[in-house]
């Protein structure tokens, strides 16, 4: 197991490389999500964070997209991450895909919580706009959980004052031809709904900062 977490690191680690030593006067918007933003079961070109950076370009938005999602990945895994990635990329947007894994876990909804604000408080220290993006877990959990568990999102949008992704996976979860054999991850086929979710909220605020 530990081989396998330090195989993935050193993969982040090489991308992240790659997309430093290019074009660094442009600005950069920094993913950083789990599974559903690294693109789980699909090739690169696939996921919706590649898809993103082409509409970027033919919108004429000149931002380099850096993607530090890893799947499996934790809203404790993105703590340890982020100051890093900060440092590396000086961001000045930052997308936070981050707390399904710890519903799907099952764990305090209190420390989810806690640490998705902790994210949020590193990113806007570092001078980032953050967006966070809303999950959403089985009602297998029972009502009290999900609804808390989907309910904390929009309370950490109002706290800290910051744009809020509405269901990210809206369109696409629950649709069998849209989803996995899991029925966790999206199929290629719904990358582009995915999108068009994130860009609801993303496309306004990028373009707004262009006019200004």
């Amino acid at each position: 197991m530990l081989r396998i977490v330090n195989t993935l690191l050193v993969a982040v680690l090489l991308v992240w490389s790659g997309a430093a030593g290019a074009q660094d006067d442009q600005p950069t918007l920094l993913v950083l999500g789990d599974s559903l933003s690294a693109g789980f079961g699909l090739s690169e070109q696939q996921g919706w964070v590649s898809l993103l950076e082409q509409r970027l370009a033919q919108r004429g938005l000149d931002y380099r997209v850096v993607n530090a999602s890893i799947s499996g990945d934790t809203t404790a895994g993105g703590l340890a991450r982020l100051p890093r990635a900060l440092e590396r990329f000086d961001p000045e947007v930052v997308i936070l895909e981050l707390g399904g894994n710890d519903g799907l876990r099952a764990l305090p909804l209190e420390t989810t919580k806690a640490n998705l604000g902790r994210l949020i408080e590193i990113a806007q220290e570092a001078g980032a706009r953050v967006l966070l993006a809303e999950m959403r877990i089985p009602p297998n959990y029972g009502p009290r959980y999900t609804e808390r568990f989907q309910g904390l999102y929009g309370e950490l949008a109002e706290e800290y004052e910051i744009a809020l992704i509405p269901f990210f996976l809206e369109g696409v979860a629950g649709n069998p031809q849209l989803m996995q054999r899991d029925g966790i991850h999206p199929r290629a086929e719904g990358q582009p709904i995915m999108l068009d979710n994130v860009w609801m909220v993303l496309g306004p605020l990028l373009e707004a900062q262009v006019g200004s």
